[in-house]
């Protein structure tokens, strides 16, 4: 006997829109750690969908997430959840090289750019120091309303009867008598199939399932929330340093949110800003604007977990079929989540369609092994 077809660990961002997808067709249990759903990286996103970000073989998944985040269903969400923002990958004389690699890794797919001069990246970022003279813009990068995508999510998960348990960090998962049978805070489920969105804690998680885990790393992001002068220009662009080194977008009230792209590696935990890295950040910031930084107005850290491959993993592990990751989403889980669950419940319901021009041999598992 058991008590749901599908049992998801995991509510943030990837748990949370699988279950969406699926509930239809199965019955759902969503199992959470935390006392709310995406208090981790969910949480903490920098809430941009960008083609470029995440390099070309997560492209195709961030493209085909677009026109859903654009125009959700009205029954999903009212209104778009993504609004035109554009991305400026900016770079001084000695990034030539680097601006014609990001040319060249996307010169097949369809992702917008234009070389710009410094003439014209002035126009974009005010106060740019002169090193800065050469510049791809991106027109379709957008920011994303990431907690009203989660949070439609999980009503529409809701509306079709899923359960979601939370304050219930898994304490163990055990594959017997042809089910999943899974203890947490002191309940006990089974489940025809396990789903792996745990996020940084994925390879735990198959370790305690007695899964071969696939070498899913944490990293730890910083971002900065800062009072500058003048206030961050409302129409300013998301800003991507071509090295990797920086990114900075304005938020709300003319505050700017900052970043010095750090991965840091750590164990899966609620992690936290170091003060180096926000020192780092507004080094860099100073770097290449003039503007005036009065104070740090907020700092937090999120966790991004990579495949050793960089890619998603989507799919059912090669030796046990009724255990499948959804996990190695990086910092693109959000800009690809409504293509991801898509493809992730083609594969667990045959009724459902994959999404267009996504590949799913690209993701699967078995790459790994």
């Amino acid at each position: 006997m058991r008590d749901f077809d599908i049992a998801i660990i995991g509510a943030g961002i990837a748990g949370a829109s699988l279950a969406a997808e699926i509930s239809a067709f199965k019955s759902v249990l969503l199992i959470e750690a935390e006392a709310q759903p995406g208090y981790h990286s969910t949480g903490r996103s920098a809430a941009f969908w960008d083609e470029s970000y995440g390099g070309p073989s997560v492209q195709p998944l961030t493209t085909a997430s677009g026109s859903f985040l654009a125009n959700p269903a009205p029954q999903f969400h009212d209104g778009p959840l993504m609004h035109p923002r554009g991305a400026l990958h900016l770079g001084t004389q000695g990034h030539q090289s680097l601006a014609d690699a990001l040319l060249s890794d996307f010169a097949d797919s369809g992702v917008r750019f234009e070389r710009l001069g410094r003439a014209s990246i002035e126009q974009h970022v005010p106060g740019l120091l002169p090193d800065w003279i050469s510049g791809l813009w991106e027109p379709d990068c957008c920011d994303i309303d990431v907690g009203g995508l989660h949070g439609a999510y999980l009503r529409q998960a809701k509306r079709h009867g899923i359960h979601l348990q939370c304050n219930a960090r898994v304490q163990s998962v055990q594959w017997k008598a042809g089910c999943w049978h899974v203890s947490a805070a002191g309940m006990n489920w089974t489940a025809d199939i396990l789903v792996n969105a745990a996020g940084a804690w994925a390879d735990e998680v198959a370790k305690m399932a007695q899964v071969r885990p696939l070498g899913i790393q944490p990293y730890r992001r910083t971002i900065a929330q800062l009072s500058v002068s003048p206030a961050a220009p409302v129409n300013l662009p998301l800003v991507i340093g071509l090295d990797g080194s920086f990114y900075f977008k304005p938020d709300s009230g003319g505050t700017l949110w900052l970043s010095p792209h750090d991965e840091t590696p750590t164990v899966a935990c609620d992690t936290a800003p170091e003060e180096i890295d926000v020192a780092l950040a507004i080094d860099r910031l100073q770097q290449v604007v003039d503007w005036e930084i009065h104070r740090v107005e907020h700092k937090w850290a999120g966790l991004r977990s990579f495949a050793p491959d960089r890619k998603p993993v989507i799919g059912p592990d090669p030796k046990n079929a009724a255990f499948f990751w959804l996990a190695g989403q990086g910092g693109f889980g959000i800009q690809t989540a409504p293509a991801t669950a898509k493809l992730a419940a083609s594969m667990i319901v045959d009724t459902v369609v994959p999404p267009a021009g996504v590949n799913a041999i690209e993701y699967v598992p078995d790459r790994l092994h």
